[in-house]
């Protein structure tokens, strides 16, 4: 039978080998799925024909020795072949004893009562205590070195012990029958693997011998007790190879948590049992070397035990990474995002209480502001700061919503708004109506501008010029820019900068009168307070005044609206922006610079692609000219700047020329230069609108 399934085998693997030379390909790859389909034949056949050899070899090689029965692999006796058996596990067959000979030493052999095949233990006794006499182990020091790496002790141990003088001390039994010539013979054991340390002699005594004996649960009253348990004899531990490294490292194991468990039996507290649990790794790693005749084994021990740790501790933080990192980190990042909204909540309603006398707005719940708008029905915009909404009042006028979000600066710009726009009237600056703070919930309510925002009537969607208003209208609403500006100024009782003066936050009513809105970025200063200080620049790229970004240019103050009034002047008249980032041709970027040249000349050339040059727009051009000097004590005040604008353009004075415009007519190259200074990657700067219109 056997060799019918080896030749089944054998020829299904081996078929066909004449198509090999046409198709090598497709023969590799049916031969790869032959070797798959076969692999569980082939193992079930090494398995067949192992257990037959084995079978074979227990038959032909099995003995008896006196009371010691079927003696097969892996031992054999001293006269057996050596293919019965494992050198490790030689017997020898004495005047029909059975003996194992333990260590290299001659002469010292145990006496084998019988072999658990079953159970892989050989039961042993010392033949000079056999019979229960009264003498010593005939082998001294049966441990560690004195057993074969196949063979070893799970045992108990009994030490002999000589002293000077008596010992009245637990586990201590004397020997009459051996103590004579005034000397006191014991014998100690505890119960552990540890009976022979050297702390359990004490200092008058000497140790003689020392031997394992078979009992888990020792219950000695007398020497006598212990001389009983010697004569029953121990086990030893055996295996047949196969296992054998595993079966050391199983032992030295076990051997360490004993000794840890019977150092820590008197000592309870979690300092010394750590300190054990560390030195009973040294116990450890010492039981490996002794035992293993060669370092290899004890490396791979060490090795292996390292990388179970380094990978427990992995497992560890893993496990604690998504059982308390992971909930932390979440927790935390919740934490952290509610304290800043309550942050925010707590200044506005400290702000809403410091100065809610002084704020004349409505204060309107969040109910109310659902309510205006019909539900957020009509959206107007979307800004960095929020949505904008047309909603209705109970009266009837047209008011516009802005919804601002919960993050730290739309609570500035809420406070910002509130408190400028809260307590002063102009007609030349939108109107607050009210405001609502409902736990992270903000909202401003404005006066609706019909007509949207100044930018959509001077620069077309493409960005070429788009002149709708005649040079007087132009001038009217620039004007009235300008008097808003001298208003926020010098007409209240605080000083506010509103640091973003642009075409986008000049609101036209319906009458096309212009209002000044978004006040996010404003502040208050007293009115006898020349330089203010901001912690970092702020306001739109092409309106930002220069000292907002580097000192050298001058201090901070009122000024910095002036130079943005400026821009908004030019742009006003030229219909172009002043900073367009998408133009290909980066001489244009700076068009004051080309205004100044073309005024320069006074050729009559166009200033714009639909009117001649005339009076009104050079008095605007001029004006603006004077607005945005680079320095800004070259610049004038906002009540000159309306002065001018009322006064007659002949007897204004020409202006410096702009910090990038030279004599020479080389304004081509120069606003490189502009690009650079525009493109400053500053905080609070936007390229393009930052707020939403309040119109449709």
């Amino acid at each position: 039978m056997f060799v019918h399934i080896a030749s089944q085998i054998i020829r299904k693997m081996f078929v066909s080998s004449t198509i090999s030379s046409k198709f090598p390909l497709i023969v590799f790859i049916e031969t790869m799925n032959r070797i798959e389909t076969t692999l569980p034949y082939l193992f079930f056949l090494c398995l067949f024909l192992l257990s037959i050899s084995d079978q074979a070899l227990a038959v032909v090689c099995a003995r008896s020795c006196g009371q010691v029965q079927e003696i097969h692999y892996p031992f054999r006796l001293q006269t057996d072949p050596p293919e019965c058996g494992s050198p490790n596990y030689k017997l020898i067959c004495k005047n029909n004893r059975t003996l194992i000979q333990v260590g290299s030493a001659e002469g010292h052999y145990y006496l084998i009562k019988g072999i658990s095949y079953e159970n892989k233990t050989i039961e042993v006794v010392d033949p000079a205590l056999i019979h229960g006499n009264c003498t010593l182990p005939s082998i001294p020091r049966p441990f560690r070195d004195c057993y074969s790496r196949a063979v070893y002790p799970d045992s108990k141990y009994a030490s002999f012990m000589n002293c000077k003088l008596p010992i009245q001390q637990k586990n201590y039994w004397h020997v009459p029958c051996l103590s004579h010539n005034g000397t006191f013979v014991y014998v100690f054991s505890d119960g552990s693997d540890f009976s022979h340390s050297v702390p359990n002699l004490k200092p008058s005594c000497g140790f003689l011998a020392m031997t394992p004996f078979n009992t888990d649960k020792v219950f000695i009253n007398s020497s006598a007790d212990i001389f009983r348990h010697l004569q029953e004899g121990f086990l030893l531990h055996w295996d047949d190879g196969k296992i054998s490294n595993l079966a050391f490292l199983h032992y030295c194991l076990k051997k360490s948590i004993r000794h840890f468990l019977n150092e820590t039996r008197s000592n309870k507290d979690v300092a010394s049992m750590v300190y054990f649990l560390l030195k009973n790794e040294k116990h450890f790693f010492s039981c490996v070397h002794e035992y293993y005749s060669r370092l290899k084994y004890f490396y791979f021990a060490l090795a292996l035990l390292v990388i179970v740790w380094l990978l427990q501790l992995i497992v560890a933080f893993f496990i604690s990474g998504r059982l308390i990192f992971t909930p932390l980190s979440i927790l935390f990042f919740i934490a952290q995002k509610f304290w800043s909204e309550r942050i925010s909540i707590d200044s506005i309603e400290k702000f809403l209480q410091n100065q809610g006398k002084t704020i004349s707005p409505k204060r309107y719940a969040y109910t109310d502001i659902i309510a205006l708008t019909g539900h957020f029905r009509k959206k107007l915009g979307q800004g960095g700061f929020g949505s904008v909404f047309k909603g209705k009042s109970i009266s009837g006028q047209e008011v516009a919503i802005k919804m601002l979000g919960s993050s730290k600066f739309n609570g500035e710009e809420f406070i910002n708004e509130v408190s400028t726009l809260g307590r002063i009237y102009h007609i030349n600056v939108v109107q607050l109506l009210g405001y609502c703070s409902e736990g992270s919930k903000r909202a401003l309510v404005y006066d609706y501008m019909p007509n949207g925002s100044l930018d959509k009537y001077i620069f077309s969607e493409n960005g070429s010029p788009c002149q709708v208003f005649s040079w007087e209208k132009l001038t009217e609403i620039a004007l009235g820019v300008a008097r808003g500006i001298d208003y926020l100024h010098r007409g209240c009782d605080m000083q506010i900068l509103h640091f973003d003066i642009k075409p986008h936050n000049i609101l036209l009513d319906k009458s096309f009168i212009p209002k000044i809105s978004d006040f996010g970025l404003a502040k208050l200063y007293p009115r006898d307070r020349s330089l203010v200080s901001v912690s970092a620049a702020r306001g739109t790229i092409g309106y930002i005044a220069p000292e907002l970004v580097s000192r050298s240019f001058g201090v901070i103050s009122y000024k910095s609206d002036v130079y943005s009034f400026g821009m908004l002047l030019l742009e006003m008249t030229g219909g172009r922006r002043n900073a367009e980032p998408r133009v290909e041709n980066a001489s244009r970027v700076y068009y004051p610079s080309w205004i100044y040249e073309k005024l320069k000349e006074y050729k009559g050339v166009e200033l714009s692609n639909t009117y001649k040059i005339n009076a009104v727009e050079r008095k605007l051009c001029i004006v603006g000219l004077w607005c945005i000097q680079m320095k800004s004590s070259d610049r004038p005040p906002m009540s000159r700047v309306v002065e001018m604008l009322e006064g007659d353009v002949d007897c204004m004075p020409f202006p410096p020329p702009p910090f990038f415009s030279t004599s020479e007519n080389n304004w081509a190259s120069e606003p490189l230069r502009v690009t650079t200074f525009t493109s400053l990657g500053m905080s609070e700067i936007s390229e393009e609108a930052d707020y939403p219109l309040l119109s449709e």
